[in-house]
C-alpha cells in the first residue's frame, strides 16, 4: 500500500524560505515520477514541479521557476521542494503525488497516489 506523507509547511514572511518533504512508502522513487501540486482557497489544484523516475528530468510551473527547486533522495525514498523568495501568492496547501511511469506530467489526474497535504502560508 502506497503512502505519501508531507511535512515542512508553516507560516513565513514574504521573501522567506521553506523546505517541504514527502516521505514515500510502498513505491520506489526511482521508478515513479513524482510531483508537487498546490491548491489555494477557492482555486483549482495547480502544478508546481515534477521530477521523472529514471532520468530525473525536471519541470516547473512558470510561476515558481527560479525560486523553487525539486529534488529527491532515492535511498531515503523522499521527495523535497525547496522554496525560496516566497510570495503571498504561494500560500496554499501543497501536495506531493506519484505516478507509476517514467514520463513527466503536469496534469494532476495522471497521478494515482497523493499525500494529505501541508499548509504553506506567506504573509506580506
Amino acid at each position: 500500500q502506497v503512502q505519501l506523507v508531507e511535512s515542512g509547511g508553516g507560516l513565513v514572511q514574504s521573501g522567506g524560505s521553506l523546505r517541504l518533504s514527502c516521505a514515500v512508502s510502498g513505491r520506489s522513487l526511482s521508478s515513479n515520477t513524482m510531483g508537487w501540486f498546490r491548491q489555494a482557497p477557492g482555486k483549482e489544484r495547480e502544478f508546481v514541479a515534477a521530477i521523472s523516475g529514471l532520468r530525473g528530468i525536471i519541470g516547473y510551473a512558470d510561476s515558481v521557476k527560479g525560486r523553487f527547486t525539486i529534488s529527491k533522495d532515492n535511498a531515503k525514498n523522499t521527495l523535497y521542494l525547496q522554496m525560496n523568495s516566497l510570495e503571498p501568492e504561494d500560500t496554499a496547501v501543497y501536495y506531493c503525488a506519484a505516478r507509476q511511469t517514467y514520463s513527466l506530467s503536469r496534469t494532476s489526474n495522471e497521478y494515482d497516489a497523493w499525500g494529505q497535504g501541508t499548509q504553506v502560508s506567506v504573509s506580506a
